[in-house]
C-alpha cells in the first residue's frame, strides 16, 4: 500500500510544492473539493443516524421481508459503482419511471453517495448490537430506569465506537467515489463536479501532477479523519 501511495505523493510535488498547491487551489479544483467535502459530511452524518436505526431494527425486530432488506443493504458492496450509476440514472433521470428527475444536480450526488455508503454504519453497528447483553437492559428497567436512560447509559456507550467507525468509513468512501457520480451528476464544473471526477479529467487532459496533487489532499483528509476517529475510540474505551 505504501509504495503506490508514496508514488502519488511524490508525483504531486514533482514540479515543486508550490505548483502542487497551485493545482489544488485552482478555482475549478477548489470548487470540486468544497462540494465533495460538504456533501460527504452530510452523507456521513445521515448514515450515522439512519444506519444505526436500520441496524437496530434488523437486530431487535422481526418483520416480513427482513431477509430481502438484509440483501439490499449489502448490494452496494457487490454492485460495481458504475452499474449503480446506471441504475440510479435510469430511476431518477430524465426518463424516470417514478417521475422524479434529479439528474445532473447536487441532489443526485447526494443520492448516489447515500446509496454506495449505506452498508458501512449498518454492518459496523449490527454485530455490536447482536453481542450486546440485553440482561443489563432488563435489569436497569426492573430498577425503574426509563428507556431514554437505558439508551443513554447502557446502549449508546457500547455502540458509539462502532457508530464512529462506520461513519468514518462512509465519509472516506464518499470523498473518493467516482463510478456512480460520473453518470448521475453531469460533471458540470463549479456546479456538480466532485474531486474524483476532476482528478479523472486532469488525467485525461495530460496533467498528472494536478491529478496527483488533488489525490494527495483526499488521501490526507481520509487519513486524518480515520486517525481521529481511532483516537476517539481508544479514549472512549479507556473511559469505559
Amino acid at each position: 500500500m505504501l509504495i503506490p501511495l508514496g508514488a502519488v505523493i511524490w508525483k504531486s510535488q514533482s514540479n515543486g510544492w508550490s505548483d502542487g498547491w497551485h493545482q489544488v487551489t485552482s478555482p475549478q479544483a477548489w470548487a470540486a473539493l468544497k462540494l465533495t467535502l460538504t456533501i460527504s459530511v452530510g452523507v456521513a452524518l445521515f448514515n450515522l443516524v439512519m444506519g444505526t436505526v436500520i441496524a437496530w431494527v434488523l437486530v431487535r425486530d422481526d418483520f416480513p421481508g427482513k431477509t430481502v432488506v438484509e440483501l439490499l443493504i449489502d448490494l452496494p458492496f457487490a454492485l460495481p459503482t458504475i452499474v449503480a450509476g446506471v441504475v440510479l440514472l435510469s430511476l431518477y433521470g430524465t426518463r424516470s419511471p417514478v417521475h422524479v428527475n434529479i439528474a445532473y444536480t447536487r441532489t443526485a450526488i447526494t443520492v448516489a453517495l447515500l446509496f454506495v455508503t449505506l452498508p458501512f454504519v449498518v454492518r459496523t453497528v449490527q454485530p455490536v448490537l447482536i453481542e450486546l447483553d440485553r440482561d443489563m437492559e432488563a435489569a436497569a428497567a426492573s430498577l425503574g430506569a426509563s428507556p431514554f436512560l437505558i439508551a443513554r447509559r447502557i446502549i449508546l456507550p457500547n455502540l458509539v465506537p462502532a457508530m464512529l467507525t462506520g461513519t468514518g468509513l462512509a465519509f472516506a468512501r464518499a470523498i473518493g467515489e467516482f463510478g456512480s457520480i460520473s453518470l448521475l451528476s453531469g460533471n458540470l464544473p463549479f456546479r456538480t463536479e466532485v474531486s474524483a471526477v476532476n482528478i479523472y479529467n486532469q488525467i485525461q487532459s495530460d496533467n498528472p501532477v494536478g491529478a496527483a496533487a488533488q489525490s494527495t489532499v483526499l488521501l490526507l483528509i481520509a487519513f486524518v479523519v480515520l486517525f481521529a476517529l481511532d483516537r476517539l475510540k481508544r479514549w472512549g474505551g479507556r473511559r469505559g
